[in-house]
């Protein structure tokens, strides 16, 4: 396998748009790193200027320490999986697995010995003389997978390659890659828009947003310490509540917010951290599950409860505080009704708070 290096690396278009700016980061060998985004986000034109299907405005990128910026994609040594599938209908299985090897000259007993091996790998074994046609969806696109794992590439460039299935080809799809790259130790650059699937399948995750990268981290660590707003909210499904108001400090921590107050108490951000914030403006950050109910005693806000939505293991309360969506994650119970008064206390220690015009995360 091979390391990826990208050096400032951007693109812009004709028309001045740019599509990437200066991304610089290094992949491992080994390394599954996922690029993650809303759509138009960048993270396609940066996977395809690795593959070398879109040039590179400025920067430089290198594949296993060679800079590759004018090298033609099939001297790259690497093998990319769309999703789409883009297999040849007329061809069986084992044609398609083969078409790439035997563009390359490889031997008859090399591409039967590949073929097989990925074959097993794939659970396709049985399927081998199907044509595309015949096959359910997870089958095609393990036979797309295929069609890369018999290349032995260097790098693996993999394009929302689940986007075309159902959840639960999905879920299962996720197992297998990471299981492939459990067993391969390959080296795999993927592509997605679904944050779940970033979070499940990352060994580290970039998030781009207009082209720049917001963060790169562990899965954990960009749920537990976004960098700025545009993380917190789009990593965690519910999404992150986020409260904007003053902060005040009198007798405890408050925000004074257009929907109530909220008090907090004593937080455990302390110090220099937020005594230059105090009666400004900021944003606070509370995930779902750390916004959790109690009694009226001891609650920080009271909120209507709206809908319930139980997946489960667990349920989604939907909430309307004074005109402000809230949502709150917890273990399946008993509920009041709908139009019920709730009250919730908030997980002190696992706030998060943002400046609201920057958007970058306090301390």
């Amino acid at each position: 396998m091979a390391t990826v290096n990208l050096d400032r690396v951007s693109k812009v278009y004709p028309n001045g748009h740019v599509g990437v700016a200066e991304a610089t980061f290094d992949i491992a060998d080994g390394e599954l790193l996922v690029l993650v985004g809303p759509s138009g986000c960048g993270k396609t034109t940066l996977l395809r200027m690795i593959a070398g299907l879109e040039t590179i405005s400025s920067g430089t990128l290198s594949i296993d320490g060679r800079v590759v910026n004018d090298v033609s994609p099939k001297d790259r040594d690497i093998a990319m999986v769309f999703q789409n599938y883009a297999l040849y209908p007329h061809m069986t299985v084992a044609e398609n697995l083969a078409f790439g090897l035997r563009l390359r000259g490889k031997t008859k007993a090399q591409i039967d010995q590949r073929i097989h091996q990925a074959a097993r790998q794939l659970e396709l074994e049985h399927r081998l003389d199907a044509l595309p046609a015949a096959l359910s969806g997870g089958q095609r696109q393990r036979v797309a997978l295929g069609r890369a794992l018999v290349r032995e590439p260097k790098v693996f460039l993999l394009d929302e390659p689940l986007s075309n299935l159902d959840a639960k080809l999905r879920l299962s799809m996720r197992v297998e890659i990471a299981r492939l790259h459990r067993q391969l130790g390959a080296t795999m650059i993927y592509v997605t828009h679904d944050q779940v699937e970033a979070m499940t399948l990352g060994q580290r995750i970039v998030v781009l947003n207009g082209g720049q990268i917001q963060q790169i981290d562990t899965p954990m660590r960009l749920y537990e310490k976004p960098a700025n707003l545009f993380v917190a909210g789009f990593l965690g499904s519910p999404a992150m509540n986020l409260l904007r108001g003053h902060l005040r400090h009198g007798d405890g921590w408050l925000l004074d917010t257009p929907h109530g107050e909220m008090r907090l108490g004593t937080l455990a951000m302390q110090g220099q951290e937020l005594l230059g914030w105090i009666d400004r403006e900021i944003v606070l950050g509370v995930r779902p599950e750390d916004l959790r109910p109690c009694d009226e005693a001891n609650a920080m806000l009271s909120a209507t409860l709206e809908v319930v939505e139980p997946v489960g293991n667990e349920m989604f309360l939907n909430l309307r505080r004074n005109g402000q969506t809230l949502v709150s994650r917890v273990p399946p119970a008993a509920l009041p009704d709908a139009g019920s008064v709730m009250h919730f206390a908030l997980a002190l220690d696992r706030l998060h708070m943002f400046d609201p015009t920057s958007g970058i995360r306090l301390a």
